[in-house]
């Protein structure tokens, strides 16, 4: 079985890309125009295009593909990560905070026997039955956290679960406590 993400990040990332660059673009185009200039206009959004283009390819690449073996994943950048079932020795399920919201996103961690992340799926990008189809294909015991925690209160049980940048918030960021309604 094949899983896909969330298919609105798409739609939005390509509805903020158009936003940005069709007025940029009229407006510079009014300006070259006159001047006889255009053509330097025209290149610099062909090249914009094609670089939107590789995007679309590599986010149209992007899966998640279970089978009886395990899961084998494929990031934005080609990067394939394959998970046998036999190395995965539990699967934390948390909900962490997203910002200064009061939003919460699923997240799944498939950690070995070591305490080494294999696979980390996040609630921003994958969809819930998604992580669930891994949860169950992986077999391995599943601990979901009581309740919702700041990345800061995440990093302080489980850094070793987080991406590098992660751990490290921005300066004078505090993240210590649940944003307030």
């Amino acid at each position: 079985m094949t899983l896909k993400p969330h298919g609105h990040l798409f739609r939005q990332g390509s509805l903020a890309t158009l936003a940005l660059l069709a007025p940029v673009f009229a407006v510079l185009y009014w300006l070259a125009i006159p001047y006889g200039i255009w053509m330097s206009v025209l290149v610099a959004q062909l090249v914009l295009m094609a670089l939107y283009g590789l995007t679309v390819v590599a986010y149209m690449r992007v899966y998640i593909r279970v089978d009886n073996s395990g899961v084998e994943e494929r990031g934005f950048f080609g990067r394939i990560n394959r998970v046998p079932v036999d190395r995965v020795d539990s699967i934390l399920i948390a909900d962490l905070y997203q910002g200064g919201t009061l939003d919460t996103h699923p997240q799944l961690f498939a950690i070995d026997e070591n305490g080494r992340l294999l696979l980390r799926m996040r609630g921003r990008y994958w969809p819930q039955a998604a992580m669930d189809v891994v949860a169950e294909t992986l077999g391995a015991p599943v601990t979901y956290s009581a309740t919702p925690t700041t990345l800061a209160e995440f990093t302080r049980v489980h850094p070793e679960l987080l991406y590098w940048f992660e751990r490290r918030p921005l300066w004078g960021r505090n993240e210590t406590r649940p944003p307030r309604p």
